[in-house]
């Protein structure tokens, strides 16, 4: 175990059986366009192009190489189009479909219809020809999403057409998400030192060989230490966590005290 100051290609992990080789922990972006609805214990205002783009600078200077968005996340993704359209080829970017924050509350939608209209707003906003990862953002009910509606189909269907290169899931309970087991090729699962309720989850899908991609390290920012950081970071199967923040310092620290 070694501790470092930035995160080399040399760490970077492969997510599941895909080309895709990711830091150990990837930035969140909800702060990046949204203020309300957020489980975060402090208020914050939404920083302006100038301060996103020196974090940016500094997440790519320290090794971070991927970014985690949602159309869910206010206007995150379109703000993400604009700062990465000079920094080409620097940043993995996951995105998410199924969750839509409106008039400052969460909507769901896992129809078809809005599925599509989804991925081609993503494309759009992220001013991409096709999309690295896409998550879908669950709002608890995993096994009717899975069984009940068509967006596992319908992101297969991109895929195919050469649009979005991965599909994840986003959920919420085990026996739920383990329904997509076989359709996707990643997990994005919740665990903290507070939080255990996924780890069969993870298990699981460690042995299925599918990537896997931890949200809630800090318990939504009400744990926010180093050892609560790297008890995810080196969990076994664990590609790597989402840290979400909009302080250099913050993601600075994050980085130097990973021993990995």
């Amino acid at each position: 175990m070694i501790s470092t100051d930035l995160i080399g290609v040399e760490q970077r992990r492969q997510l599941g059986t895909t080309d895709l080789y990711l830091s150990p922990i990837g930035l969140g972006t909800v702060k990046f366009g949204r203020t309300t609805g957020l489980a975060y214990p402090n208020q914050f205002e939404l920083p302006n192009e100038s301060a996103l783009n020196k974090l940016l600078d500094l997440a790519a200077s320290l090794g971070i190489n991927l970014l985690d968005t949602a159309p869910a996340y206010g206007t995150s993704e379109e703000r993400l189009g604009t700062l990465l359209s000079s920094r080409k080829d620097q940043f993995i970017v996951s995105t998410k479909v199924g969750e839509y924050h409106i008039n400052g509350k969460s909507h769901y939608d896992f129809s078809a219809k809005s599925t599509r209209a989804s991925i081609e707003n993503s494309l759009k906003a992220l001013r991409r020809s096709e999309l690295d990862l896409v998550m879908v953002h669950s709002n608890g009910a995993d096994a009717d999403i899975i069984t009940q509606s068509d967006v596992l189909q319908t992101l297969q269907q991109y895929k195919e057409k050469g649009l979005i290169r991965y599909i994840g899931f986003s959920g919420k309970n085990v026996a739920g998400s383990l329904l997509a087991i076989d359709q996707v090729d990643a997990f994005m699962v919740t665990l903290n030192r507070q939080d255990s309720s996924q780890l069969e989850l993870l298990k699981i899908a460690k042995d299925k060989h599918k990537g896997i991609l931890i949200k809630k390290a800090f318990a939504s920012g009400h744990a926010a230490n180093n050892d609560a950081l790297n008890y995810v970071v080196n969990y076994p199967g664990v590609t790597s966590a989402i840290v979400g923040t909009i302080n250099p310092d913050h993601l600075r620290s994050n980085v130097s005290a990973l021993t990995l």
